[in-house]
């Protein structure tokens, strides 16, 4: 893999002209810089999957009894729903770089309120499975179009910073969704959720339509078509960095996934806590990953260098993984649900300063091809947190040590990409 970034093994597909020359953006572009209302837009978007995955947690052990399936295959469902969200990135971010950031949206918002609907009238597991894979298919125009827009808006620090003011808005749908959806289950079954989730992505698409202009201007799109778009991945992939720190986001990405894939069966079916206390756990979770984004945001970016902040959370991580691991093994005797929780807490907070800091490394390297840049960050992601959400159910209901040991190894590995791919000291060097 090439050591330089990938501007030059791409080149040939994007506009010569660099994000920041033209001076007739710029007026246009400052204004929306400022936008409140667009900022709230992109922290709605890239709050989606956690809304459509975490509101419909607390409702899993219902689902399982409901449609009479087992526990693995209802798990399938946030699969599927995960599996169409890196597939859907992976045709949308390209899509987005020849057409632009606004229409790409629109539509797959549209389809994505319809899916929704129809997962509430779902009346087996087969046909929700099928579904819940549309709605990640259209989701993922959310994903991969609020970043790319990030990309067009913002460079360097300044988009750091603005990836953890994101967090803000965005880790706020964890808190809310699994109280959301404990709440809609005192009310209603597990559909009433599904119709919650298509009255939210309703009101996203009307405020996409009124609020969010297009950011990239015609000269800065390409204008090849499956072909340039596919030379344009292979010279990301080809960049040795990039491809390392999409790797460590990746593997990142599915340490937290297991968390969300497992946590409603080991919070409530072994620790026998309420949908509302997992809720409340799940909530108190993503609390400490907005603090810890806002202080990765506020305090460390610009003053400490981001490679530095990423290896601390990284090895924050595994640390968690290793503590949850040795726990739900025995080695300290029976342990309660306090102990879990804390080890759980620690490890949803790091993920404060790993997620949006790898993002910003990476898509730093991409400035001419950022909606595949970023279809290509949204991918790894949601495909490796596919593989690994079925993995922590394969030992049944009663155990915590697969989703702990999956944690780990994917922890692990995430730490090993960052290593062996990005090698920081080497850039420390250059610096």
């Amino acid at each position: 893999m090439s050591e330089r970034g990938p501007a030059t093994a791409a080149s040939h597909d994007s506009s010569p002209e660099s994000p920041s020359a033209p001076t007739a953006e710029a007026p246009l572009t400052a204004a929306r810089r400022t936008g409140l209302l667009v900022t709230f837009i992109l922290g709605g978007l890239t709050a989606l999957p956690p809304l459509s995955m975490d509101m419909y947690l607390p409702a899993l052990p219902q689902v399982t009894d409901v449609l009479n399936s087992p526990a693995a295959t209802i798990q399938l469902t946030l699969t599927a729903c995960l599996a169409g969200m890196a597939l859907g990135q992976l045709v949308i971010g390209p899509m987005s770089d020849k057409w632009g950031r606004r229409r790409p949206l629109l539509i797959g918002m549209a389809v994505y309120v319809l899916a929704t609907a129809i997962c509430a009238l779902a009346p087996t597991a087969e046909l929700l499975i099928a579904f819940r894979l549309i709605q990640g298919l259209a989701g993922a125009a959310a994903i991969v179009i609020a970043r790319a827009v990030v990309r067009d808006l913002y460079d360097g620090v300044e988009m750091a910073r603005f990836f953890s003011t994101l967090m803000l808005i965005s880790g706020a749908a964890p808190i809310i969704a699994p109280l959301i959806g404990g709440q809609v289950l005192r009310v209603a079954d597990w559909r009433g959720v599904f119709v919650v989730l298509t009255v939210v992505g309703t009101v996203l698409t009307l405020m996409v339509w009124r609020g969010l202009g297009e950011t990239l201007p015609p000269e800065r799109r390409h204008t090849g078509g499956v072909g340039s778009a596919l030379r344009t991945m292979r010279g990301l992939l080809g960049d040795r960095v990039f491809a390392g720190y999409t790797l460590t986001g990746g593997f990142a990405f599915a340490v937290l996934f297991s968390y969300i894939s497992a946590s409603p069966f080991v919070i409530q079916e072994i620790y026998g806590a309420s949908p509302q206390a997992f809720s409340l756990l799940f909530g108190l979770n993503s609390v400490g990953l907005i603090l810890v984004g806002q202080i990765n945001g506020k305090l460390l970016v610009g003053r400490v260098r981001l490679d530095k902040v990423l290896a601390v959370g990284l090895g924050t991580i595994t640390a968690a993984a290793v503590a949850l691991l040795l726990m739900s093994t025995g080695v300290f005797g029976e342990v309660g649900l306090t102990p879990i929780a804390a080890a759980l807490f620690v490890l949803m907070s790091a993920m404060g300063v790993v997620l949006p800091n790898t993002n910003a490394q990476a898509l730093m390297r991409t400035p001419h091809a950022a909606g595949s840049a970023s279809a290509l960050l949204g991918t790894s992601s949601f495909l490796v947190g596919a593989i690994a959400s079925p993995l922590v159910g394969i030992a049944g209901e009663d155990t915590a040590v697969p989703m702990a040991l999956v944690q780990l190894v994917c922890a692990l590995l995430a730490v090993g990409a960052f290593l062996g791919l990005c090698r920081p000291w080497q850039t420390a060097s250059a610096e």
